[in-house]
């Protein structure tokens, strides 16, 4: 499946250094917008599966935290006490076997605001933790960055409680805009950075790596000590914890490593209390460990059967299914359709050499959709001709049979061909060839307001 996960890319300067950058709300809603976990080009990236598995253009493997965890803990980076559980029982025996009076369970899903939903729970008992565990596992979480439909919930970590005396925000990404890596910090950690870049621009920082630098400079850990306002006896033990963010990063080939919140406990120590990771899909090959850590289960199932199909494709929450031949022209057919007044089921680029099985297949795609009230096929015939696509379309519709309004607009080589053969079929599509009447059709036919 293709899912694009745009990094934080700093473009503002920060003055009090020029190596640090403050982090603007317009980037950050662009590293989580809808396209956020899918597509460089669009190109949200998906999940590389095992090597046998063929790849069309995906770039991202997401990790469970516990799975994000063991790779802090090989390199150095501190973190909680605790263990991966698929099971009550399993989970009351990982507490019991933590000590203590306090403990948390966490589901363990591909999304966050995880403790918003329900999905972290404080715990002061073994029987607490048996009834948290019992609440989760085999459940659908639903965040706000999961969908609609929630993800499962297939296991929880159970983690000893911390005696949390700050939080702050903490990660390193791939900084594409700048050739570099770059670490992006924030005194306000616990909580959405969107919140804190919309709220409190100034109080996110941006310090990007020297290209040729081996380990972490001081003047970045400086930089980013000074930012946090950790007390300057931990700027050893923070600068370690840097170092190991960078070598996790490195040796798994991650574009991006999160920490939310990286706290400060009373006894003055840093823990990374949350982890994200996302790993660069393109270099699985040299990681079968980590490829082997994929799980499908997170994944949208139209989008597994997309990829296998060679379709980028990424569901979203509309009832007018698109389907465009070009990624740029896909995303400004899906602005359209909302300033149309209708809402886009998916995005989904055919490529330019788009053949009828790969349209066939995007109407099967369609059909699976209960959602889906019409159908859009906007096309510039520009590699592909026009009447080729029309001829898939036929064909498709033929197969298919989909059940809602088809509107069809093609422009380009040979598309009065294209437009011809479709009034030919006797099949029910509506050929238009303007571009902003038709994504006024599709919107009408779909029971919106155009």
């Amino acid at each position: 499946m293709t899912r694009t996960r745009y990094a934080r890319f700093p473009d503002q300067a920060n003055r009090a250094h020029p190596q640090a950058v403050a982090l603007t709300p317009t980037a950050v809603s662009e590293r989580r917008s809808i396209f956020e976990p899918r597509l460089a080009s669009l190109t949200q990236i998906g999940e590389n599966r095992l090597a046998a598995r063929t790849h069309h253009g995906t770039v991202s493997m997401n990790l469970h935290e516990y799975q994000a965890k063991a790779i802090f803990a090989r390199m150095g980076v501190p973190i909680p006490s605790g263990s991966v559980a698929h099971s009550p029982d399993e989970a009351v025996a990982i507490a019991q076997k933590l000590g203590g009076a306090l403990w948390v369970v966490k589901a363990q899903i591909h999304a966050g605001g995880r403790g918003k939903a329900g999905g972290v729970k404080l715990c002061r008992s073994p029987a607490e933790v048996r009834a948290a565990a019992l609440a989760l596992i085999g459940t659908r979480l639903r965040t706000h960055q999961s969908g609609p439909d929630g993800l499962p919930v297939s296991a929880v970590l159970v983690e000893g409680g911390s005696a949390i005396a700050r939080e702050f925000y903490l990660s390193l990404l791939v900084d594409r805009s700048r050739e570099c890596l770059s670490f992006i910090a924030s005194p306000d950690g616990g909580v959405e950075i969107e919140t804190v870049a919309e709220e409190h621009p100034d109080r996110i920082v941006t310090v990007p790596l020297p290209s040729a630098a081996s380990g972490v400079p001081g003047y970045v850990v400086r930089i980013l000590a000074g930012r946090l306002g950790l007390p300057r006896d931990l700027f050893p033990s923070f600068e370690k914890l840097l170092a190991g963010l960078q070598e996790s990063l490195l040796t798994t080939d991650a574009s991006l490593i999160e920490i939310n919140p990286l706290i400060m406990t009373e006894s003055g120590t840093l823990i990374a209390l949350d982890a994200k990771v996302t790993l660069d899909d393109n270099a699985l090959f040299r990681h079968p460990d980590l490829a082997a850590l994929d799980d499908p289960s997170q994944r949208n199932p139209a989008e597994e059967e997309a990829e296998r199909a060679g379709l980028n494709y990424v569901a979203l929450d509309g009832d007018i299914a698109c389907m465009v031949n070009g990624a740029g022209l896909a995303m400004a057919t899906m602005d359209l359709i909302q300033l149309k007044g209708g809402q886009p089921a998916n995005f989904l680029d055919v490529g330019g050499d788009a053949t009828a099985g790969r349209v066939t297949q995007a109407f099967h795609l369609f059909r699976s959709n209960p959602k889906v009230r019409a159908i859009f096929v906007n096309i510039f015939g520009g590699i592909v001709r026009c009447d080729l696509i029309a001829e898939g379309l036929i064909t498709a519709m033929r197969e298919a049979a989909p059940k809602v309004p088809v509107i069809v607009r093609l422009e380009g080589t040979r598309a009065e061909e294209g437009r011809h053969l479709l009034s030919q079929s006797g099949l029910p599509i509506e050929a238009i060839a303007g571009l902003a009447e038709a994504a006024e059709r599709a919107v009408q036919a779909a029971g919106g307001a155009a």
